[in-house]
């Protein structure tokens, strides 16, 4: 199959090479285009639910609503000057049609007015809603923010929006950045590997290529559905890698079919026939463990998921129609540009003398090197999680700026709050009987650990007052007092809905604040209606406890899928089983280490914070591909070697010694895209860079190199044991794939 397809290619390079630039050039025009990508969204949580009742009784939806931060080194916030800086300021926002509505401390009434201003500090905020869902606030976002300008105030914003924006702008330049230092180092290590400048340069381009190609579509998807932000950059990342990957593993092989005297021609021919299947199942094992995400469906992960096999299907693609075409121009220029490089690989036999040093002492080998990788690992039994907030921006971008002037100038607005959410079934909202039993739960929410104050209709400035006093204010309340009652009904009260706010001492991903919301939810009933949580914390507890609920059957389905195929490649059950262990445990000493710089604070990070819940399934996902690649790269050869000899020592000495010098240059290659994302700004893509990047580097040398030999010669002849039925099995369907 795949040497039809190298002939086919051979004959028509020229048109292939031309439908190859009209993708290209379409790619780009889409880039230019644009698209609508998103934050990192999971629909169907009670976050969500909570969210949403609080921006229909409120009018904004906290998604679509910045905080603009005001201040003046000298002049008191309560200066008529400083009120009048503060509205000129804002005028051009009231006439523009993406803001929805404005409220600054002129304007709030008395209940949130005085908080909104800081005379010492020389501060005030207003909020700004922009109209829409978040697509569109985040659109509109940019020119809205052009338009805030004082020559009196220095203004910084903040909020989700603000957030989301800013940190759009700062995975596009860490995207920038990690391609301007990855794309030189994989060339740098093709140089080594190859001494020619054009043999070096074809991969790269291959990789540029199916990057481009891959940013271009999942842009265009981003205009029909969700997309996050961070899938741009997982995808680049990931492209890539494999897509200069498999170009190696094409280039090499027919370097060496032209160095066994074959013409050019047949040696295209050839070497797609050889290298072709192993891209394709490269492909096949990535995009296995990539089709993992699909199973997070509402998540942002599941959008990963379509991007990341997008950009690996067009670096198959590629590798096997791009590239043998340009090869197939090239023709006897592939040469040119040698490099006076010495040869840098391996001594002859050394990686032969490799194996057989360590099947000599299996356990010896075996024991420590799992010893240090379970090590490796154990950080991760103290894994604590929480969701990207504004805090995973540097501390020179405005919108963490504006958070930090916020908490400094406004601790209690910046302070964590619990959004309370009771539904009930029939309107009005506000009886003797929901009253008394809204003061009940503030009253035993407030001595709650933690807990500062309760904001609700049942907690105003006198704590004295009963709930006699409260039913009476509330339902017939006199007449000085209505105007106020009236305007606090209004930002807390619905038809059929009441908020209430549980303010806290304690970060929103602290245990303490956890406790909180756990309580809340564990005693739900509010009268006769049923209360549902919102806020930071509740957020972080949803998509935890979402993760764990899909993470089981997104992780059976890659492992069963990738036990069943290497089984149809190999014909063992011991070897596929063996494998599966294999890149578990190299994945969790790669996710411990994970734990140990990012969360624990060692190393490169000097702010260490608990890991982003989606970043192990995130990781899993594409990692358990990847290695799967180098896995199969190696047992394959072995397989060949075991076929024709039936000396199992033998074998995998010979399949070592074929596949390690090119499992280390593709993992160098791997480990230097990967690394170049772990200088990321965003600490999100610079625990994804880091982890891959360590994942591999451990793959390819104690897994490879020393574990897969010592399991191998302590199972003997065992490594290729199936049960007959089993074997009838495969034998039918590959004579029947065959056939085909």
């Amino acid at each position: 199959m795949f040497e039809t397809l190298g002939a086919f290619i051979y004959r028509h390079r020229w048109p292939t090479l031309v439908l190859a630039g009209v993708f290209l050039l379409a790619s780009i025009a889409m880039l230019f285009r644009g698209g609508d990508l998103t934050g990192g969204t999971i629909h169907g949580t009670e976050f969500e639910r909570a969210q949403q009742i609080a921006a229909a009784i409120q009018g904004r939806s906290v998604d679509t609503t910045f905080v603009a931060v005001f201040h003046h080194p000298t002049l008191d916030a309560r200066d008529g000057a400083f009120h009048e800086a503060m509205q000129h300021a804002l005028e051009p926002l009231r006439t523009d049609p993406a803001v929805g509505t404005i409220l600054t401390p002129d304007d709030a009434g008395p209940f949130l007015a005085p908080g909104m201003i800081n005379g010492p500090a020389h501060a005030g905020f207003a909020l700004v809603s922009l109209r829409g869902e978040l697509k569109d606030a985040l659109h509109a976002y940019p020119e809205v923010r052009a338009k805030l300008r004082s020559d009196t105030l220095s203004i910084a914003c903040t909020g989700h929006v603000a957030f989301m924006n800013d940190l759009d702008q700062t995975l596009e330049h860490d995207l920038l950045r990690a391609e301007v230092l990855s794309l030189p180092l994989a060339l740098l290590v093709l140089l080594l590997v190859f001494r020619t400048a054009v043999a070096a340069v074809l991969p790269v381009g291959v990789g540029a290529l199916a990057v481009v190609g891959g940013t271009a579509v999942v842009v265009g998807l981003s205009r029909h559905t969700e997309i996050a932000q961070y899938t741009i950059n997982v995808c680049s990342l990931i492209g890539l890698g494999v897509a200069i990957d498999y170009s190696l593993f094409t280039v090499s092989r027919y370097r060496e079919e032209l160095a066994a005297g074959h013409d050019y021609e047949t040696a295209l021919v050839r070497a797609v026939g050889r290298a072709g299947r192993i891209v394709a199942f490269s492909g096949i094992a990535v995009g296995t463990g990539l089709a993992g995400l699909l199973f997070f469906e509402g998540s942002y992960l599941h959008s990963m998921g379509v991007g990341g096999a997008v950009v690996v299907a067009l670096a198959v693609v590629f590798a096997l129609t791009f590239l043998p075409a340009l090869l197939a121009v090239l023709g006897p220029r592939i040469h040119a540009g040698a490099l006076p490089i010495p040869h840098l690989g391996a001594r002859e036999g050394l990686w032969h003398r490799t194996a057989e040093w360590v099947m000599r002492r299996p356990l010896l080998v075996l024991v420590p090197t799992l010893a240090v990788l379970l090590l490796l690992g154990v950080p991760f039994l103290h894994v604590r999680m929480t969701g990207a907030d504004v805090r995973v921006l540097p501390a020179q971008i405005e919108a963490r700026i504006a958070y930090e002037q916020l908490r400094t100038d406004f601790p209690d607005q910046a302070a964590n709050r619990v959004l309370v959410a009771a539904h009930f079934p029939a309107g009005p909202v506000l009886d003797a009987k929901r009253i008394d039993a809204l003061f009940d739960f503030s009253r035993r929410v407030a001595k709650l650990p933690h807990v500062v104050k309760v904001e609700s209709l049942v907690d105003g400035p006198d704590p004295d007052m009963t709930k006699e006093d409260y039913e009476s204010a509330l339902l017939d309340p006199p007449e000085v007092a209505a105007p106020l009652l009236a305007m606090a009904k209004k930002i807390a009260i619905g038809d059929h809905d009441l908020l209430a706010y549980v303010v806290t001492d304690s970060a929103p991903e602290s245990e303490g604040s956890r406790a909180i919301v756990r309580d809340i939810r564990a005693h739900r009933e509010l009268g006769d209606g049923a209360i549902l949580v919102g806020g930071p914390t509740a957020l972080d507890l949803d998509t935890t406890a979402y993760m764990l609920e899909h993470t089981p059957r997104a992780v059976t389905f890659i492992v069963l899928v990738t036990l069943v195929v290497l089984f149809l490649l190999l014909g063992s059950v011991v070897l596929p089983i063996k494998a599966v262990l294999m890149n578990g445990v190299s994945i969790a000493g790669s996710f411990g280490a994970l734990v140990w710089v990012f969360q624990d604070g060692h190393l490169f990070v000097h702010e260490g914070r608990p890991i982003e819940p989606t970043l192990p399934p995130l990781l899993f996902c594409v990692l358990f591909g990847l290695s799967m690649d180098y896995e199969v790269l190696m047992l394959s050869r072995i397989q060949e070697a075991w076929e024709r000899t039936g000396d199992n020592t033998r074998a995998v000495a010979e399949g070592l010694e074929k596949t390690a010098g090119l499992i280390t240059s593709a993992a160098a290659i791997m480990v230097a895209v990967f690394g170049a994302f772990a200088f990321a700004s965003v600490v999100l893509i610079k625990a994804v860079g880091f982890g891959m990047a360590l994942a591999v580097a451990l793959d390819a040398t104690l897994v490879r190199i020393l574990l897969v030999p010592a399991t191998m010669r302590l199972f003997g002849d065992l490594n290729w044991w199936a049960p007959r039925p089993l074997v009838a099995l495969r034998e039918w369907f590959i004579v029947r794939l065959r056939r085909t």
